[in-house]
């Protein structure tokens, strides 16, 4: 692991990314350490780390049953963490064989095609005036001093605050989705373009979009489910669920979209679900052949393919 570390680091560094790597330096970086299997010896909730004389008492047991490969030890704030990387081969299965489309936005964190509203905790939002005043109080101290470290540590708190908030939101959803539902839809959004609205960057950034999606692709990929990521330009939310008629003229400012062909009154976010989950269901799947022959719209769908186990990717 440390030298895969090191190659990624070198792989961003090459492609401007990022800087060239440098030592970690107290202080100034994320402090871990990395242990292969054969270092490290775990006796129910107890773990063994070589050059300590006392075992380290853990939290909780390790819940899983198979290899141990290795064990990372971190620290975040004032608080240490081991990371336990286990080899089994007991895959989690769903619970029913449903279909859903997600709908991911700011007011509501997300909308699903069966009429379930997900609110956004905003966490940064609600603990950005606590963040404020502490930083504040950090730029009055005097560099180097103890009361200076104090702070520091009081600011990584509410950090790691916020941080836990919104991947525990996030990791109860994607699981209650993964374990629920065999074949789930959501869109592909630029959320790297939608940050750069600086109306919007904070909000967009609190959600989560990005994280919700990692998370909801390894566990639909753990559990065999099927994941459809629709065209990110795919209209969906301008496009009426019940006649498929594209409404041009819709705006981010309404929030009711009323159909003037089939006089459909529906709540903009729970129409763009609909959609999501019809064209996720009714999608064929071609091979990468067929895809290279049929690569264009297909009126009103877009022709999907498997590109890797789980996890379906749909191409204009």
């Amino acid at each position: 692991t440390p030298f895969y570390n090191l190659q990624n680091s070198f792989d961003n560094f090459f492609k401007k990314k990022t800087k060239y790597p440098r030592f970690k330096k107290k202080n100034k970086s994320n402090n871990f350490l990395y242990i292969a299997n054969d270092k490290i010896k775990i006796n129910k909730n107890r773990i063994k780390v070589p050059c300590l004389n006392s075992e380290i008492k853990m939290t909780e047991k390790l819940r899983l049953d198979g290899k141990i490969n290795s064990v990372t030890f971190s620290k975040k704030a004032d608080k240490y963490f081991v990371s336990i990387q286990v080899e089994t081969s007991n895959l989690e299965q769903t619970l029913s064989k449903g279909s859903i489309g997600i709908d991911l936005g700011i007011k509501s964190l997300a909308v699903t095609s069966d009429g379930h509203i997900l609110e956004s905790l905003a966490p940064l939002k609600n603990n950005l005036r606590k963040l404020k005043r502490q930083q504040r109080k950090f730029s009055k101290k005097i560099k180097g001093s103890k009361n200076r470290e104090k702070q520091k540590l009081k600011i990584a708190r509410i950090h790691i605050k916020i941080t836990n908030k919104r991947k525990d939101i996030l990791h109860k959803m994607t699981s209650f989705l993964t374990t629920n539902y065999n074949n789930i839809s959501i869109e592909d959004l630029n959320v790297s373009g939608m940050i750069k609205n600086h109306n919007l960057a904070r909000s967009i950034s609190d959600i989560g979009m990005y994280e919700f999606r990692r998370q909801l692709e390894y566990k639909s990929k753990n559990r065999g489910v099927n994941l459809t990521i629709i065209d990110r330009f795919y209209p969906s939310s301008k496009t009426c669920s019940c006649c498929s008629i594209i409404k041009k003229d819709l705006s981010l400012k309404d929030r009711i979209f009323k159909c003037e062909s089939c006089n459909l009154e529906i709540d903009r976010d729970y129409n763009a679900a609909l959609n999501i989950n019809k064209i996720g269901k009714a999608l064929p799947k071609f091979t990468p052949v067929e895809i290279t022959a049929l690569r264009k719209k297909v009126f009103p769908y877009y022709v999907s393919s498997i590109s890797e186990s789980g996890i379906e990717h749909l191409v204009a």
